[in-house]
């Protein structure tokens, strides 16, 4: 698992662009798909997450839609039009960022 100062900055990127893929989701779904995709490499705690979710849905990029399960209301997370835009932007730029990354991690022999 990688460490939280090496994820912490790329959990809201990694939060808007799954749910963008995904249509809708909800917390504990994020989580649990995040940790399969990555092999448990990327382990978000509830802690992390519910306040980027919260201030994505105060940025407007995110809308939310509660559906009762049961007695239990499940709360479903999915990204605006405005969060589509936000979406490209961080997957442009987390993209670039992993290619300055390679620069100084796997330099080309001169």
């Amino acid at each position: 698992m990688y460490s939280k100062e090496l994820t912490k900055g790329t959990l809201q990127p990694i939060i808007l662009t799954l749910i963008n893929e995904k249509g809708r989701m909800y917390g504990y779904e994020i989580t649990q798909e995040v940790k399969k995709m990555t092999s448990g490499k990327i382990d978000i705690s509830e802690g992390a997450l519910y306040p980027i979710l919260h201030k994505l849905e105060a940025k407007k990029v995110l809308e939310t839609e509660k559906v009762f399960i049961g007695k239990r209301v499940r709360k479903y997370y999915k990204v605006t039009k405005e969060g589509k835009k936000m979406v490209a932007v961080v997957t442009e730029e987390i993209n670039d960022f992993i290619e300055t990354l390679s620069l100084i991690f796997n330099p080309k022999p001169i």
